[in-house]
């Protein structure tokens, strides 16, 4: 049944019901079949976006830009060195005056507070692109994915390895809960997410006859799992100081073959990119120089297979966010 969205902002999932973000996935797919056959969909003709981007990205722009473009909407792109606010212009000020000018906002950077405060003062709807404790966009392209190899997601067993206390691992941990996905976090017990955000999942998922699981078994977690996630254990822009630290905690961590063999026969790889799975990368030939490692957070064996759904994956973000944006702004 469709759900009237309009007006709203896409900060993170804890603001969405379960049937509201199940017609958001399904509204994904009825937008990705109309991309796949060439149907012209501009049905936002005559408005305007802007995306306001403090970290840069090739995935969300790329996927933003086209979806705008073929909704019909003027995209306007605002990188990191192009905007006033927090300079000599404050969030609050910055924000009424791109409400005044654009029909909606797109933002990408850092704290949380700051996209809930753009979407406080601008009047218009805000889509959170990615924040320090969030990433909302990515989760709605992951399980549409899911549901394309699978006909279904409620009820699989979904395993993030690695860092588990990050924007991503958060809001897999929501998604799961929301939508009756048993969701198991293995990592070293200081990276596991937040204690208040789990206990707000556990009981969401106690709902949705799910489960929320945190451990630092690798055989555990990985038995029986339909879907295996990862993220990069070295985020873009952090001191090479850390990377000895995080590497030592996270190897035992790595998704490879003997992991996926664990799981189930029909078990999926996803992740949300970049990854450094070779040395085709400029960080990835650093690390290997200073620590000898020419794979990490994956490899390339896992990453290349046929159980490898990322860049499925790295398209459904296009699908998804046009759907959030139609949804939002119809």
């Amino acid at each position: 049944m469709p759900r009237n969205l309009s007006g709203r902002s896409f900060l993170k999932l804890l603001d969405f019901t379960t049937e509201e973000i199940q017609y958001l996935l399904d509204l994904s797919m009825q937008f990705k079949q109309l991309k796949l056959t060439h149907t012209p969909h501009k049905y936002l003709e005559g408005k305007n976006i802007v995306l306001l981007f403090e970290k840069t990205s090739t995935r969300t722009r790329c996927s933003f830009e086209v979806a705008g473009r073929d909704l019909g909407m003027g995209v306007t792109y605002l990188d990191p060195g192009s905007s006033q606010m927090g300079h000599k212009e404050s969030l609050a000020d910055t924000a009424r005056v791109l409400g005044r000018m654009f029909d909606g906002i797109e933002y990408r950077g850092f704290d949380q507070q700051i996209v809930e405060d753009l979407a406080k003062y601008s009047g218009v709807p805000v889509w959170n692109g990615l924040t320090t404790d969030f990433h909302p966009t990515q989760m709605l392209a992951d399980v549409m994915t899911a549901y394309e190899y699978f006909g279904h997601y409620k009820g699989l067993k979904w395993v993030f390895f690695g860092d588990a206390r990050n924007n991503v691992a958060n809001s897999l941990m929501v998604v799961c809960a929301k939508l009756g996905i048993n969701f198991v976090a293995c990592g070293p017990k200081e990276n596991m997410p937040d204690e208040k955000l789990v206990k707000t999942c556990k009981a969401i998922a106690k709902e949705n006859h799910c489960t929320i699981t945190l451990t630092d078994d690798v055989k555990k977690a990985a038995k029986g799992a339909n879907v295996i996630y990862t993220d990069i254990w070295v985020s873009m822009g952090e001191p090479k100081e850390l990377w000895a630290e995080r590497i030592k905690a996270l190897s035992p961590y790595q998704v490879n073959k003997e992991v996926m063999s664990m799981a189930d026969p029909d078990c999926i790889f996803l992740h949300c990119l970049p990854s450094f799975h070779d040395l085709n990368t400029t960080t990835g030939r650093q690390i290997y120089e200073e620590f000898g490692l020419p794979e990490m957070e994956v490899t390339d064996e896992v990453f290349e297979s046929a159980q490898s759904k990322v860049f499925d994956e790295a398209e459904n973000r296009m699908h998804t966010i046009k759907a959030v944006m139609y949804a939002t702004l119809q």
